[in-house]
């Protein structure tokens, strides 16, 4: 363990400290804990949707509600673009610290709100500060565990995005008909409230974030020139593609099974069965990337993907063999996307990795609100089955090919540490 800073200057960690110890498994849990409300956020609204269409509450309509839906997760995207050069300019801790205080006042202040424009403005605010934490977490992350453990690290820690959704859709089938839908907000807000000092008080400064500003100051228009700028592209395309397959998944695989002729609650089945497929990946891409490199498992996984997705095309009779497709299509697809955020991280230098961990999740974000669009126009032609599927590979296969044109390593005059790639 580091020895404590001087008065004055943020307290810092080390990857190599005593991997047991408290001090170590702090950062950790706190990063787990701020992606869970990622996770929440995922499926709060559509818990929440049913009763505000039902009950015309604030004065809602079907037509706003979709509203609603997208502009939080525009305001998901735009935090995360924004929030790159202050990662990188101000520290993790502190941007991390106030993006979950941010979040977490505006989702509280929802529950109050006295009309369906101030809810939506409020989601669109929350959303920003949302939107700011998952890639200051990553960035955390990835400079916690070091080059050699970056991948596992960063895929554990995203574990926290499921299993916060199932809690969040749990909690929602209690407290909803108990306690009214603002009931969800209110324990959404205060949740995040609650991690807020236990950050103040555990969480460090990264190690690696501090050694850089003391050699370079931030420069985080260094993310789209020079060597860095195809680097950034492929990425971003991979990052958009994954996102639109995890949202476009999650979002219609119920009803596109159901037109293939498999029964509605068969379809809610494999969902469920979709999403414990991704946790298994997450655990396994980690290990794997760390143990094989970066580039060679995240193209791996994204093939794996786009076959298994084209294979869910075909009808099958067997409900084992179904099952068993979809819970490997959940296993690649959905660890495909968190492979490539670990990429980002093994492949910037430190003093603007917040940046393009921010750019990579913010140009992702665009493909989350793309996905379930695409997946709806193709439900609305009729034509989700096999056609969903069809277009899910091609995105896959895209994520595929930008990632080709990606090194393996950071270029030699980044500044970062090699790492095998």
């Amino acid at each position: 363990m580091s020895a404590p800073a001087p008065t004055g200057t943020p307290r810092t960690h080390t990857a190599t400290g005593a991997a047991g110890s408290s001090a170590n498994r702090w950062p950790v849990l706190l990063c787990w804990l701020a992606v869970a409300l990622d996770g929440y956020d995922l499926v709060v609204l559509g818990a929440v949707i049913p009763t505000l269409d039902k009950t015309g509450a604030l004065g809602f309509t079907a037509a706003s509600l979709t509203t609603a839906a997208t502009i939080g997760l525009v305001g998901v995207g735009i935090g995360a673009v924004a929030i790159g050069p202050l990662a990188d300019r101000f520290g993790r801790r502190i941007t991390l610290i106030s993006s979950i205080l941010l979040f977490s006042l505006l989702t509280l202040a929802i529950a109050a709100a006295p009309s369906m424009e101030v809810f939506i403005a409020l989601r669109f605010l929350a959303g920003l500060g949302l939107g700011a934490c998952l890639p200051t977490a990553l960035a955390f992350m990835s400079e916690h565990a070091g080059d050699r453990r970056s991948g596992s690290a960063m895929t554990r820690m995203m574990t926290g995005y499921h299993v916060g959704a199932v809690l969040t859709a749990l909690l929602a089938l209690w407290a909803i008909p108990r306690l009214g839908w603002e009931a969800m907000f209110v324990i959404g807000g205060l949740a995040g409230l609650a991690v807020v000092p236990l950050m103040w008080a555990k969480l460090p400064e990264s190690h690696a974030f501090v050694a850089a500003s003391k050699v370079d100051r931030a420069r985080p228009v260094e993310v789209v020139r020079g060597r860095f700028l195809l680097i950034s592209l492929g990425l971003w395309v991979a990052s958009f593609m994954g996102l639109l397959l995890v949202y476009g998944l999650n979002t219609w695989l119920p009803k596109i099974m159901s037109e293939a002729g498999y029964s509605l609650e068969g379809g809610i089945g494999l969902l469920l069965t979709l999403n414990v497929g991704a946790v298994i990946g997450l655990y396994a891409a980690g290990r794997i990337a760390d143990a094989r490199g970066n580039k060679s498992t995240v193209l791996l996984w994204f093939a794996v993907a786009g076959v298994m997705l084209a294979l869910l095309s075909i009808r099958i009779d067997s409900t084992v063999v179904v099952y068993a497709a979809v819970l490997l299509t959940g296993v690649f697809v959905f660890s495909a996307q968190v492979l490539v955020y670990a990429f980002v991280g093994h492949l910037y230098p430190a003093r603007v990795r917040g940046t393009a961990l921010g750019m990579a999740a913010g140009v992702g974000r665009v493909g989350a609100i793309v996905g379930p669009s695409l997946g709806g126009a193709l439900v609305t032609a009729g034509i989700a089955y096999p056609w969903g599927f069809y277009a899910f590979t091609v995105a896959a296969a895209l994520a595929f090919l930008a990632l080709l044109t990606v090194p393996a390593h950071a270029p030699a005059d980044a500044g970062s540490s090699a790492s095998r790639g």
